[in-house]
């Protein structure tokens, strides 16, 4: 039986687009992101940043498109916050790689990665915060 997402209450519609978003970031950081994605991320202005940071906004869209509640203009303010927040969270991190040398040999690029992934994920926190309270 399909669930039905129109009787959710909002913290049950608060965990499910927690869930989706997080699922999402993984297809999108790990199984969609193509080489040329990975490798221009830390060139500022280049497509492959551009479309990364894209794809995330496209697979994102669906959550905040199902919530009726939000005009048109607050869902492409939403999502474009998270294409600039996503493209210079990974700008920065890339930065900090290349320009330190670090190498998945090296506890700080391990590092780098783990924070990265966490401050997106408490992007998604933050933009479901301002949807949920529109």
């Amino acid at each position: 039986m399909p669930l039905d997402v129109t009787n959710l209450t909002p913290e049950h519609a608060a965990l499910a687009a927690v869930a989706y978003l997080m699922v999402k970031h993984a297809a999108a950081d790990f199984v969609l992101q193509t080489e040329n994605q990975r490798t221009q991320k830390g060139t500022y202005g280049k497509t492959g940043g551009l479309t990364h940071a894209a794809t995330h906004v496209a697979l994102t869209a669906p959550v905040f498109l199902a919530m009726p509640s939000l005009t048109a203009n607050l869902i492409a303010g939403l999502l474009g916050l998270e294409f600039v927040i996503h493209y210079h969270i990974d700008w920065l991190k890339e930065q900090l790689v290349r320009r330190n040398g670090w190498t998945t040999h090296d506890t700080a690029f391990w590092w780098a990665i783990g924070i990265d992934q966490m401050i997106h994920g408490l992007t998604y926190i933050g933009l479901l915060w301002i949807a949920f309270g529109a």
